[in-house]
């Protein structure tokens, strides 16, 4: 097994593909991350942040005595006010012109590293069928159980890689903007009870990292699957690519019904727990956890199925 994942990690990073895509999403980052310190940069900004704070607090305030405010705009403000009433009392600067400004905007550049990883996902086994070569793996004396799990598992090695050099990327990159003065900055948010809650910044953004991942991970399965079954890179990515784009606007749509909780991209946007707002009312993280792990079950099992049981030597 381990020399079935070598061989597959050696055929991956000698392809120039693999490391275009590295270095465009490199690129990206570093434009994006710029573009947004230069504006920053450029915006006059006028009086100290204790300001500029207490004048988004008095702005809330204005909003929350309007009569037609609805319920959840209401609660928002409400939670400002509080997050600026701590900020302000206990000297904790907003995120604004420090280095986590740029490095929670990053966050949103997972798509891009599941966006690349379905690109690799979707060509890798239908790669093997369109060129012969798979015909070389089938006589090793592995199982095509283990030369299925080889591939799938690199894969999976690859999103993850993807995530780590964006993590170190983002940081190293709004470090050189806006400096490491402020690195340990808190992250505040309010709880269910009114409170504030202080919580390390770092900590929180590997957790998000890490449940964004598992939209990563679900749609490379997706995108696994139906190389295998259909033998198809093109079939397997457009297909892949259209689920990324339009699951969750088909999601929205089904918002108001209750059975909606159990669509597949209903739950794979995990980070909403962390700012307790799921998809649903009442849905948890362990709900949303189980019925990913249905899917990731059904769809793996598709694969081995087709890919065991049918005649690949053709």
């Amino acid at each position: 097994m381990g020399s079935l994942l070598l061989n597959e990690n050696m055929k991956l990073y000698r392809r120039i593909r693999t490391w275009i895509m590295i270095g465009v999403m490199i690129l990206i980052l570093g434009f994006v991350n710029f573009a947004a310190w230069n504006d920053y940069s450029n915006d006059p900004q006028s009086g100290t942040w204790q300001e500029h704070v207490a004048a988004e607090k008095q702005s809330q305030l204005q909003a929350l005595q309007k009569s037609d405010l609805n319920k959840e705009s209401r609660s928002s403000a409400e939670e400002m006010v509080t997050l600026y009433d701590y900020q302000l009392e206990h000297d904790i600067r907003p995120v604004d012109g420090t280095l986590w400004m740029g490095i929670n905007l990053s966050t949103n550049f997972v798509i891009l590293v599941t966006l690349f990883t379905v690109i690799v996902a979707g060509d890798s086994m239908a790669g093997e069928f369109s060129s012969g070569t798979i015909k070389l793996l089938l006589i090793r004396p592995s199982s095509r159980l283990k030369i299925l799990l080889s591939k799938y598992i690199s894969m999976i090695l690859f999103g993850f890689t993807l995530l780590i050099i964006l993590f170190i990327v983002s940081i190293l990159v709004n470090g050189l903007f806006y400096g490491f003065g402020h690195i340990d900055l808190p992250l505040l948010s309010v709880n269910a009870d009114g409170d504030v809650v202080e919580q390390n910044m770092v900590a929180n953004l590997l957790q998000t990292y890490l449940l964004k991942a598992v939209s990563t991970i679900m749609f490379v399965t997706i995108a696994f699957m139906i190389s295998t079954a259909f033998r198809s890179s093109a079939m397997a990515i457009g297909i892949s690519l259209f689920a990324m784009f339009a699951g969750q606007i088909a999601t929205e749509f089904l918002r108001s019904y209750d059975w909606s909780k159990y669509v597949l991209f209903a739950n794979l946007d995990l980070t909403s727990y962390l700012s307790g707002h799921p998809y649903q009312e009442g849905m948890t993280l362990a709900f949303s956890v189980a019925v990913l792990s249905v899917y990731f079950i059904v769809i793996n099992l598709v694969s081995w199925i087709v890919f065991t049981k049918r005649d690949v030597a053709a």
